[in-house]
């Protein structure tokens, strides 16, 4: 079993372990946040933190009414721009803590008023040292380059800040157990890959709350098994992106039931007039059966929830079909697990 397929195992024990250890500290810091008038939130982040952060700001947006921004970095490292950020939160969310430009941003925001937290799964990082707040990914070390457990956990992050930021009852602590029955379809996964053995280009579409897992599953497909994968919302696609599609071509969609499910469908009915080929990841009948295969999800997994354990059988088909393509998805030519840039 390679690397990153055993880290996917890993995860129900690494959001449990999460949520035991942070949820007192997050609570505090909560209290301590509500009683300041914070009136815009930033996140910074790069590469699979980007696609959590992407994540937290719809749900930061939907729970606390707060503006949410994410940072372009190059802003304050290459332009050396001075902004405004009393009463602002500005959140850096990296795995290693060490990335010099997340780092450098939260520096100067500091600098510029602002409260900063850190959300990573290094205790010792130098992003620990720079935030005024740090909440940890219990995940252990993460050995795969490729993200899955952290990716995760930072998710499971923005779900507990956003029930103490807010007055939303989020029911997180049922996650872990809806992602232990979501490693349970790694046999239906692996008979899907199978049909896709010779992939070489795709979409991957997801909207609202599940936007962020479409550019994941993107990366991931880009970065285990080299096919070259386009992200949408599926409110964008009809806007110019349909016509790349073609008789066969392959789209991957997250699709949970819920308030997405029109855009969804209505999607899926044109697919099919263009004879493409769709994977939907989805609890939903309609859905499924408008699909050319579907990976079918817990229908008791309310679309709120369904970021977290919708990305695992999307994990679990990008390692399966890395290694149906003979590659070594622990280790991706021309990438290392830490990145710095500036």
């Amino acid at each position: 079993m390679s690397l990153m397929l055993q880290e996917i195992t890993e995860q129900p024990v690494v959001l449990e372990r999460t949520i035991q250890a942070e949820k007192e500290k997050i609570r505090k810091l909560g209290n301590y946040l509500r009683s300041k008038d914070i009136r815009l939130i930033i996140l910074v982040a790069r590469g699979s933190s980007d696609n959590a952060a992407l994540f937290g700001r719809y749900l930061l947006e939907i729970t606390t009414f707060i503006p949410v921004s994410l940072s372009a970095p190059s802003v304050f490292t290459l332009y050396n721009a001075s902004l405004k950020l009393d009463n602002a939160l500005v959140i850096g969310v990296s795995q290693s803590g060490e990335g010099t430009d997340i780092n450098t941003v939260l520096e100067k925001s500091k600098a510029a008023g602002a409260f900063t937290i850190g959300i990573t799964n290094e205790p010792d990082s130098s992003m620990t040292k720079i935030v005024d707040e740090t909440l940890l990914i219990h995940a252990g070390r993460e050995k795969s380059v490729a993200a899955t457990k952290t990716y995760t956990g930072q998710m499971l992050q923005f779900y507990m800040l956003s029930s103490v930021l807010s007055d939303v009852k989020i029911e997180y602590e049922q996650i872990p157990s809806f992602c232990a029955e979501s490693l349970q379809l790694r046999s239906t996964v692996e008979e899907i890959v199978a049909r896709y053995a010779f992939m070489e280009n795709c979409v991957v579409v997801g909207r609202g709350l599940n936007y962020g897992n479409a550019y994941e599953l993107a990366l991931k497909l880009m970065e285990t098994c080299y096919v070259v994968a386009e992200r949408f919302s599926s409110a964008d696609f009809f806007h110019g992106p349909l016509a790349i599609i073609e008789r066969r071509f392959p789209v991957i969609m997250f699709a949970p039931s819920g308030v997405t499910k029109k855009s969804n469908i209505d999607l899926l009915r044109r697919l099919r007039e263009l004879k493409a080929d769709s994977l939907s990841i989805t609890n939903d009948e309609e859905i499924a059966s408008l699909s050319s295969r579907y990976i079918a999800m817990s229908k008791e997994i309310d679309e709120f929830l369904s970021p977290i354990p919708f990305i695992i059988p999307a994990q679990l088909f990008a390692a399966l079909l890395a290694e149906t393509k003979g590659l070594n998805a622990d280790s991706p030519r021309s990438l290392s697990k830490i990145t710095k840039t500036l």
